[in-house]
């Protein structure tokens, strides 16, 4: 009974409720409000603190997940283009192929004309990685990489 009066009176629920447990013997003796107020001010009867969930265990999973574990298969909800913005992936690859295109051009690997062709087969989808890109300039005899 003196731990439920507690707990309106200071607002919370029942399981919150700290009783001092040397002092058993006051808190059974008050059966009024008041007598559980001046309890309260003692210091006799406290609020235990909230408690949120913990994160540590978050933390480590997510400290796994950046290298890799628990990814696999049969974590999988969401289809791959769910998973990852396939208009995302196209961005980056034709930015980094176009950055590399200007860079060739810039430099006189690479003249006008072919940097306009190059741009327009990679606009079109015909290197569908940087690497392709890199291995059809290979092959058609142009360098891959500038020396200063």
């Amino acid at each position: 009974m003196q731990r439920r009066l507690a707990a309106e009176i200071l607002g919370v629920g029942e399981s919150r409720i700290w009783i001092d447990p040397t002092r058993l013997d006051d808190v059974a003796s008050a059966i009024t409000r008041e007598e559980i107020r001046r309890l309260i001010k003692e210091g006799v009867i406290r609020v235990k603190p909230k408690h949120s969930p913990s994160r540590g265990r978050w933390r480590e999973r997510h400290e796994a997940r950046k290298k890799g574990r628990h990814r696999g298969y049969g974590r999988r909800k969401g289809d791959a283009s769910a998973r990852r913005d396939p208009k995302e992936e196209w961005m980056h690859r034709i930015r980094k192929m176009r950055r590399y295109l200007r860079y060739l051009r810039d430099h006189g690997v690479i003249d006008r004309r072919t940097y306009r062709k190059l741009y327009m087969w990679a606009k079109g989808g015909m290197f569908p990685t940087f690497a392709s890109l890199r291995r059809w300039l290979e092959e058609h005899g142009y360098p891959t990489s500038v020396r200063k």
